[in-house]
């Protein structure tokens, strides 16, 4: 499927040239994004910066105080793991806190995937990160797990895999497998998991506010390639998960053909919507807490009214950067 492109407007055309944007961008934004000029005036403001604490060294009461007392101030979120920073003295990454693991500088949307992901028993749970580096998702998995359980990461390129290593070892983490190897490819490991993370590879377009390059630097060619190494990545995921399992599908794009079509087209595949006779398998998009509402249509498309419950996060209405989660049972 082609990225969908709308006609230009009037507003479309005005928005686009006042917060400098090509314009296909922003006519799409206007077809789901609530509130369009304030999301655009969002983006171009300084994004909050967030810390996860790793509850493997130390507790989130304690990690506060310690960089209070050097002049930080944070502030609470819905996770209690993840402070807000309010005010920094000097930069985040260069406190002897962060150099000893006791926190990961990760957006609080990017938290979500690994807390829906329901590792509360992880003694007993063998968990997939298909897409690992730099590790901000595995590590907090492995915390979430209490160092238990098996967590194998996964990285196609070496050079991200020694960024993944390194906050493995930064953060002291102990359960975790990794392995250079295209998620593509996760089926050759011949072993199946009761939770598999896919933080796809996407077109980033959620991470605007950390570069503006995006506003005109990305493509709806950008969409294409990314969906359809999604549609291979997701499918070959499904295949990991232990009957009962949880997949966690993920990106930091708002884009539809990216989010919702990506999983609409799961749903289908194992729910046989085509009529077909195996129904060997089912696949449910259950509710998270936190964000807003997935899209059940777009450009003419509707999808399974499941949709509904995946999420995405907005800048102007969450405080996050860009995100969408769908947390999948497939029995």
């Amino acid at each position: 499927m082609k990225t969908i492109i709308f006609p230009a407007s009037a507003d479309s055309s005005k928005l686009a040239s006042k917060y400098g944007y090509d314009e296909w961008l922003v006519s799409r934004f206007m077809q789901y994004v609530p509130d369009v000029e304030r999301f655009l005036a969002k983006m171009d403001a300084r994004p909050t910066h967030y810390i996860r604490v790793n509850t493997l060294k130390i507790e989130p009461e304690n990690l506060a105080e310690r960089l209070a007392s050097k002049g930080f101030e944070l502030r609470r979120t819905f996770l209690s793991e993840v402070f807000a920073i309010l005010r920094a003295p000097f930069s985040v990454g260069a406190t002897t806190e962060y150099l000893l693991g006791y926190y990961y500088v990760q957006d609080l949307g990017s938290c979500v995937p690994v807390d829906a992901m329901e590792l509360d028993s992880g003694s007993d749970l063998v968990v997939m990160d298909m897409a690992a580096a730099p590790g901000g998702k595995t590590t907090f998995i492995s915390q979430k797990m209490k160092n238990a359980g098996v967590v194998v990461a996964l990285e196609p390129q070496e050079k991200r895999l020694r960024s993944l290593v390194f906050n493995l070892a930064r953060c002291g983490v102990t359960n975790t497998c990794v392995y250079l190897m295209d998620g593509g490819r996760a089926n050759d490991l011949k072993l199946k998991f009761d939770r598999v993370l896919l933080d796809a590879p996407c077109s980033c377009e959620g991470v605007i506010p950390k570069d503006m390059l995006r506003k005109t630097s990305h493509k709806p060619d950008d969409i294409d390639y990314c969906a359809n190494r999604q549609k291979m990545l997701i499918e070959a995921a499904a295949e990991l998960v232990k009957p009962g399992g949880l997949l966690i599908y993920s990106t930091c794009s708002f884009a539809p053909e990216e989010n919702e079509m990506i999983v609409d087209w799961l749903l289908g595949r194992i729910n046989n919507r085509a009529g077909g006779e195996n129904k060997a398998r089912n696949a449910r998009i259950e509710p998270l807490p936190h964000g807003n509402s997935g899209l059940t249509s777009f450009g003419g498309y509707t999808f399974d009214d499941n949709l509904k419950n995946a999420r995405r996060f907005y800048p102007h209405i969450d405080n996050t950067l860009g995100f969408f989660v769908a947390k999948i049972r497939i029995r």
